[in-house]
């Protein structure tokens, strides 16, 4: 049995609930509903497992704050005896339009703390990632705020559907493998 961590990033504590910069935890709280696992408070991280066509899908929230997600990642990549061949990092991306979802083997930070944390801590940036778009519609000087504040009511009508779409292409990840599932889901 083939097992993978997949990782939503975010920052834990209520003012951060169902912000832009925590779309890595949307995605994983829905597949979590979906396939029946429930999260649980473990070292580093909000922890759940649960079974996709006979695959493991080690669902990780870390509760380090984006800027040591790294931390968390080892650790749970370390703990469950997980390649990062099988390891997938969903992360919220300001260069994508709103619900735009890109699928890689590798890349940069792009400036993204999360990101950046996991590649100083795993020393490589050739490891999968989801990256989620949320859009960049800020005035100059308003970044913060843009990524760290809620979705309106309009981003919300379209991202059920967007969201959705993201857990598919997960669980496509961990059953056709990577090349397909970005041949299948970043055209979406």
């Amino acid at each position: 049995m083939s097992k993978f961590l997949i990782v939503g990033l975010g920052n834990v504590g209520e003012e951060y609930a169902h912000t832009r910069h925590n779309i890595g935890f949307d995605v994983l709280d829905h597949l979590a509903k979906e396939t029946g696992g429930k999260f649980k408070n473990d070292r580093l991280a909000d922890v759940a497992e649960v079974k996709y066509k006979g695959k493991t899908l080690v669902l990780v929230k870390p509760t380090t704050f984006m800027n040591l997600s790294g931390k968390a990642v080892n650790y749970w990549m370390q703990a469950e005896k997980i390649g990062i061949d099988n390891v997938m990092v969903i992360v919220d991306d300001l260069a994508l339009p709103l619900g735009k979802v890109r699928i890689g083997p590798k890349g940069s930070d792009g400036g993204h703390n999360g990101l950046r944390n996991i590649q100083e801590v795993l020393q490589t940036t050739n490891y999968p990632r989801l990256r989620f778009g949320i859009s960049n519609e800020f005035g100059k000087g308003q970044q913060v705020d843009y990524v760290l504040g809620k979705w309106d009511a309009e981003e919300k009508a379209k991202l059920t559907e967007r969201i959705q779409l993201a857990a598919d292409a997960i669980k496509a990840f961990t059953f056709i493998g990577l090349q397909r599932c970005m041949n299948t889901y970043n055209t979406k």
